[in-house]
């Protein structure tokens, strides 16, 4: 039998650019931004070592912030902000229904098999409270430099890739509304996230409710 859990640790331990990427802090700046006035309680998906929840915290510090990872050392090295570490997959997120107001998903979704990700978009329905805000950035595969260098999305960790137009349908077959694309990634520091080529944009973040 396989063994997921393995499988999406030694694939995520290669992905190191993680601990060191310049855009983290911008891009949950770019989370905070859109969270509902009253949300107070966070699932950080993926918050590996927490530097995005702890710019959150910075932000807000009424917070209260919720960190899921596979990788345990990852998990060991959170900062104190995090109220409760969740050492799991986003396939089975161990927490009651209808618990948090906000998740925020970094560059997370293309990390995951085909297959878990209808899964995991149904969990992410399940632990929002209604009303609650789904909040996610992921790799843009009509990224124009990437169309004229001839790269891919796919590579090291990157298992899946996810067309905006796509991905919005997706959320909203699993009842999620108000669905809405933004331009995310470097470009958006200088640009920011409204410009309306979306083929710009390396990266997008993607805005859904639970309502």
């Amino acid at each position: 039998m396989v063994n997921w859990h393995e499988k999406y640790k030694t694939q995520n331990v290669k992905q190191v650019i993680s601990e060191t990427d310049s855009f983290t802090l911008e891009r949950y700046n770019q989370f905070f931004k859109f969270f509902p006035k009253d949300a107070t309680r966070i699932l950080d998906v993926g918050c590996n070592t927490g530097r995005g929840g702890l710019r959150l915290k910075q932000l807000n510090p009424k917070l209260t912030l919720l960190g899921l990872d596979c990788v345990q050392e990852r998990l060991d090295a959170l900062p104190e902000c995090y109220s409760q570490n969740m050492h799991g997959l986003s396939t089975n997120i161990p927490i009651e229904d209808r618990s948090v107001d906000v998740i925020v998903a970094g560059e997370f979704l293309e990390h995951l098999y085909p297959a878990d990700v209808d899964i995991t978009l149904c969990e992410f329905q399940r632990v929002l409270k209604i009303g609650g805000r789904l909040l996610l950035t992921t790799p843009n595969p009509n990224y124009i430099k990437s169309k004229l260098t001839g790269a891919s999305v796919y590579g090291n960790s990157h298992l899946t890739q996810h067309f905006p137009k796509i991905l919005r349908f997706r959320l909203q077959m699993h009842g999620f509304s108000g669905v809405k694309i933004y331009g995310s990634g470097k470009v958006s520091r200088y640009l920011g996230p409204y410009f309306p080529l979306m083929m710009i944009y390396g990266s997008y973040l993607i805005f859904a409710n639970k309502w």
